[in-house]
């Protein structure tokens, strides 16, 4: 009975303080106060009534949260939440100051506080250097909230609340550390700095070695399940506390820093593998879960302040503070810019660093290390000066942060992002202008109304133009305007390879590959001013591919299997070739009709022009590969348009039966079964097909004119020594001084023959289906003369020496023809 009182009792303490939260964020809302700050106000206005209240009310006086809550309950919820929301390429680039803040930077923290208040109060060093563990993580909740409600620089929010995730796992790892060497007394041994060195680096690697290998085996799950929402949904909870207790129980190593890498990996790499149609309720489901995690926790703050307790250590109180804020400007304007000196780095200018300084909040962290310090001697000490140090910055660092960004013109959004704001509210109302006839004829508006809204809309279009055209005259000069007219273009592509990624149109390797084209474009225009030479870059999983595949030509020469496989591999890389050639002409194509619009380019017309010739360029390049692999392998390319083709009816119906669900003509259950057997069908045809790169080989051999007069019976036998090599283009066949002796046949595609001559290479000549490489080397062994490259995809037939014999044999008139193309070759006259 107690049990069951005790639970009921338990949720509707949470269901309280939850509507107690809700009405707090309404209200900070209205007043515009930061929500973390005003639940703390409202939690310690709660306590005081607690505490004079008489009844049951009166029994929740000196309430108090369990540190194994915070830590266990809300910290993998709130870092997994903010890390798989943090911009992984934002957070790649600034990795170096944000890794000094978070490592170094504690330390240098926790040893000047520790420092100062062991030279100015009664406490001992090591004890004192607990308190600096306990004090060097920062929790900018309420900054970062107001940030993103400022629409503040992203580098900034990035630079603030990646430090916040990193230095957590560092705070709690030195703690633990530094109370057991206040508990064991081994401060000042050699042996026992060093052990406590090696310890803190294995758990904090450690750490994020197991949250990194955590994501990537729900990353490989969630790959698996498309488009069910409570099975992803599911996965990714399980991921964020799962990492944790592994890393901790399991290997006890930093949890906090699992969670921050698995969030990282899956919010980063992993997001391609989230159903594209579930993405949006992951979100939301997130957003809402770190509300609930802040809300109790902050109201649990405010509930477990002790304001007698403060007063008796004001004090300490008011030199802790002064330690805190002492060491922060150290760290912040001292380490921060020196970091931006190293070679490489990007400088974080004085505005930057003054925002992190004063906004670096204390908060859950370091409330549960001072609770969770037991029956360490100061531990109710360090509770109450710890609440203290949290109190401090929430109420008067949280409040007054607003004013300093605004101070500083931290406040104003970045130039791209106001362009693209006008921009868009013109062409809205530019929209919306055109539909004014329509409603009209149709009876909505009378002839009144609609001349009143035609005004009110010609009066802001012009408005949003002269806002327009202030800005290109005040901040936007041509080379600006084109990097940011390029960005927008960009952020377009990436857009809509996700939309075809989403649909089943492409892969997801090819997905990644295009838009990591996309982002080192835009980095060489942002860096260099010009755009790259080269249409597309590849990952380094392209040239990996490469180089198994050359391993596993090494090994078939011993071993048959792995010629299969290289065959394969080659095979893959033409399919992916045509895939990620037909994703850019999609794009290109889309980009060049959206050009052709007024209303997108307007104000822009010199600028369209280049443009313009550049997405044509790029066009124009893919649609020849595209081409080129039709020609070569029509069948590949045929199934693959027909696996388009029934994706793009299975799509249409699909829109259909969600229409007529809203429409209310189809039940819910019945629609929810035709969806899922659409969904199945679609995945069916998802990805690409390189199996129908696979020719006939009787087909292919006819076109060789060796082979044009053997008899049908002995294809199979020529087949056996023949090896097919499917070659992408770009791919050498010989290199010019190689000592192999096998013989080349061009089954399908276009070969250039080319020789070294100075620092440039001469062409030699074209060649095509039915001729044949490598005669020289076969019949003297002589080096190799010339370096011959796949121009095209191609289709060619090795013939190794060992196994020339037997071919002869079988087709006489190959000796003859290689012995007269040999001497015309070496005597060309």
């Amino acid at each position: 009975m107690q049990s069951t009182l005790h639970t009921v009792e338990l949720v509707t303490i949470v269901m309280a303080l939850l509507l107690v939260a809700a009405g707090t964020l309404a209200l900070s809302k209205r007043i515009k106060l930061p929500f973390t700050v005003a639940l703390v106000l409202v939690g310690i206005g709660l306590a005081q009534i607690f505490a004079h209240s008489p009844g049951w009310l009166g029994s929740y006086a000196g309430f108090s949260v369990s540190p194994e809550a915070i830590l266990f309950v809300f910290v993998p919820t709130l870092v997994f939440e903010s890390a798989f929301n943090l911009d992984a390429r934002q957070l790649r680039h600034n990795l170096l100051p944000v890794l000094t803040l978070a490592i170094p930077g504690v330390l240098v923290t926790a040893g000047l506080i520790g420092g100062l208040l062991w030279l100015v109060t009664p406490l001992d060093l090591a004890s004192a250097l607990v308190l600096g563990a306990i004090l060097s993580a920062t929790d900018p909740v309420a900054v970062v909230a107001l940030f993103r409600q400022l629409g503040a620089p992203l580098r900034l929010t990035v630079l603030v609340e990646g430090e916040s995730l990193f230095n957590d796992a560092t705070s709690i790892v030195l703690t633990r550390i530094l109370v057991g060497v206040a508990v064991g007394g081994y401060f000042f041994t050699p042996l026992g700095a060093f052990l406590d060195v090696v310890t803190f680096f294995v758990v904090f690697f450690g750490g994020a070695l197991v949250g990194w290998l955590a994501a990537l085996g729900f990353g490989w799950l969630l790959g698996r399940v498309r488009g069910d929402v409570s099975i992803e949904i599911t996965l990714t909870t399980v991921l964020a506390y799962l990492s944790f207790l592994v890393a901790e129980e399991v290997f006890h190593v930093s949890g906090v820093m699992a969670v921050v890498l698995a969030g990282v990996t899956l919010g980063g790499w992993g997001r391609a593998k989230i159903s594209p149609s579930v993405v949006g309720y992951l979100e939301h489901f997130w957003e809402y879960m770190a509300f609930v995690a802040n809300a109790l926790i902050f109201l649990l703050v405010g509930l477990s302040v002790n304001l007698g307790a403060l007063y008796e250590a004001i004090d300490l109180l008011a030199w802790v503070l002064l330690a805190m804020l002492l060491s922060r400007a150290v760290v912040t304007f001292g380490l921060v810019p020196l970091v931006g000196r190293l070679p490489g780095a990007e400088r974080i200018d004085r505005g930057y660093q003054a925002v992190m300084y004063w906004g670096g909040l204390r908060g859950a962290i370091g409330l549960a290390l001072a609770l969770s310090l037991g029956d360490f001697v100061h531990a109710e000490l360090f509770v109450a000066l710890v609440m203290g140090a949290v109190l401090f910055t929430l109420l008067v660092q949280g409040l007054s942060i607003e004013w300093l960004v605004q101070r500083l013109g931290l406040d104003k959004p970045p130039l791209e992002d106001r362009v693209a704001r006008v921009e868009g509210l013109l062409a809205a109302m530019r929209r919306a202008w055109e539909r004014v006839p329509e409603l009209r004829r149709g009876g909505l508006l009378s002839e009144r109304v609609a001349d009143g809204v035609n005004q009110r809309l010609q009066s802001g279009i012009a408005g949003h133009r002269k806002e327009l055209e202030a800005l290109r005259g005040s901040e936007l000069g041509a080379e600006v305007e084109r990097r940011l007219f390029y960005a927008r273009l960009f952020a377009m592509e990436k857009q809509t390879y996700y939309q075809l990624f989403g649909q089943g149109h492409l892969s997801e390797h090819t997905y990644r590959e295009l838009c990591h084209s996309v982002d080192l474009q835009g980095a060489e225009l942002r860096q260099g001013g010009r755009l790259p030479e080269a249409t597309t870059r590849v990952l380094w999983t392209r040239t990996l591919h490469q180089g198994l595949t050359r391993l596993a030509e090494r090994l078939g020469g011993f071993v048959g299997g792995f010629w299969g496989l290289a065959e394969k591999l080659r095979r893959d890389r033409i399919a992916a070739d045509y895939e990620r050639a037909w994703g850019r002409y999609r794009v290109s194509r889309q980009i060049l009709d959206q050009l052709e619009n007024p209303d997108f380019a307007a104000g822009t017309l010199g600028l369209v022009d280049e443009v313009r010739s550049q997405y044509r360029r790029w066009h124009d390049t893919a649609l020849a590969t595209i081409d080129e692999t039709a020609a070569q392998y029509p069948e590949f390319v045929n199934l693959m348009q027909q696996r388009l083709a029934w994706r793009l009816m299975l799509q249409a119906e699909s829109e259909v039966i969600q229409s007529e669900v809203r429409a209310g003509s189809i039940a819910a259950g019945v629609a929810h079964e035709m969806l899922a057997r659409l969904e199945d069908e679609s995945q069916a045809l998802r990805g690409r097909d390189a199996a129908a790169l696979e020719a006939d080989p009787s087909e292919l051999l006819r076109k060789v004119p060796f082979f044009s007069e053997t008899p049908e019976s002995e294809y199979a036998r020529v087949a056996g020594v023949l090896k097919l090599r499917t070659l992408p283009a770009g791919q050498a066949v010989i290199r010019e001084g190689a000592h192999d002796r096998s013989l080349f046949l061009i089954a399908r595609g276009v070969v250039r023959a080319s020789r070294r001559g100075g620092e440039d290479e001469d062409d030699l000549g074209t060649l095509m289906a039915g001729d044949f490489i490598g005669e020289m080397a076969l019949l003297h062994g002589t080096p190799r003369a010339a370096t011959c490259r796949a121009v095209t995809p191609c289709s060619i037939y090795e013939l190794a020496f060992r196994d020339f014999e037997a071919v002869r044999t079988v087709c006489p008139a190959i000796q003859a023809a290689l012995e007269t193309a040999d001497g015309e070759r070496r005597d060309p006259k």
